[in-house]
């Protein structure tokens, strides 16, 4: 594929062109990765689907955005090159910020693991008796560094986060990420879905925040079916925890190159995508 704009970061997922100064490309692939690694298979669609998707949580989260003095970094999901249409958004350029903002509702993966050992996640302390899959009291901020491709994000302390963006910024971001958190959990749960964690990343604009990247897909968020949830186990998910299960199961040793992906874990990937995609936004995928 070849577009008329410099290619300008190749990330995990997206492709990064430059249109001009203001603006950049984002352009959604099929790849998928796990475990720090991008997997020789691609999944169908599932760059259609996390484009889509990103597009309508922008939609409906631009008013909780507009309450705390920022905004999004959307302008089109048409105007792109055809070649590239349905995977691709026009997106204003930003001064990225260099953390990940993650929140979370409920105890799962690396935070249980942190909580087994500690009682808490880093330097925000949880009750005791959580286990796998529990609701927290409230939604907890847990931000992490941003790791290049092929490297690890690694959790940090709210100082952390001052010491990168200074305290004002870093309190601003900790508000914004919360509260996105909380509105994406109750549009999830009115369409029968747990939204267990997520992260988002904020750049800068004009001296304000503004949330780029995606938001809140089957790649950034787990997603589980609210009939199923069950403390106390791993639990069924619309979004690539299939895949890292398999991963695990298959014997690769996460250090040589990722196996390719077998069709039926493909398809059941797809599916999940798709699923979250038609149960959260109540529109069939085409």
């Amino acid at each position: 594929m070849t577009l008329p704009f410099d290619l300008v970061a190749r990330g995990k997922v997206r492709d990064v062109y430059a249109v001009d100064d203001d603006r950049l490309l984002l352009v959604a692939s099929d790849r998928i990765s796990a475990y720090d690694h991008v997997l020789p298979t691609p999944i169908p669609d599932k760059g259609r689907v996390l484009t889509a998707l990103s597009v309508w949580w922008f939609e409906q989260l631009a008013p909780v955005l507009a309450e705390h003095g920022a905004t999004h970094h959307l302008i089109s999901a048409d105007d792109v090159p055809a070649e590239v249409a349905g995977r691709a958004v026009l997106v204003r350029r930003l001064e990225m910020l260099p953390v990940e903002c993650v929140a979370r509702g409920y105890l799962s993966g690396s935070g249980t693991v942190e909580y087994q050992r500690t009682g808490a996640i880093v330097d925000v302390p949880l009750p005791a008796g959580l286990v796998e899959g529990s609701r927290l009291p409230e939604p907890v901020f847990t931000p992490s560094t941003k790791a290049a491709v092929g490297e690890h994000d690694e959790a940090i302390p709210f100082t952390g986060v001052v010491d990168a963006v200074g305290a004002e910024q870093a309190e601003a971001l900790r508000a914004l990420t919360l509260a996105l958190y909380r509105r994406g959990a109750e549009i999830a749960e009115d369409a029968g879905i747990v939204l267990a964690d997520t992260k988002f990343e904020f750049g800068t604009a004009g001296g304000s925040l503004v949330l780029g990247d995606e938001v809140l897909t089957p790649d950034s968020s787990r997603f589980w079916p609210a009939t199923t949830w069950s403390p106390g186990a791993a639990q069924p998910s619309y979004d690539k925890q299939f895949v890292r299960d398999w991963l695990t199961v298959s014997g690769w040793d996460r250090v040589s190159p990722p196996p390719e992906l077998p069709e039926d874990v493909v398809a059941a990937t797809r599916d999940r995508y798709v699923k979250a995609y038609e149960q959260l936004t109540g529109t069939p995928f085409r």
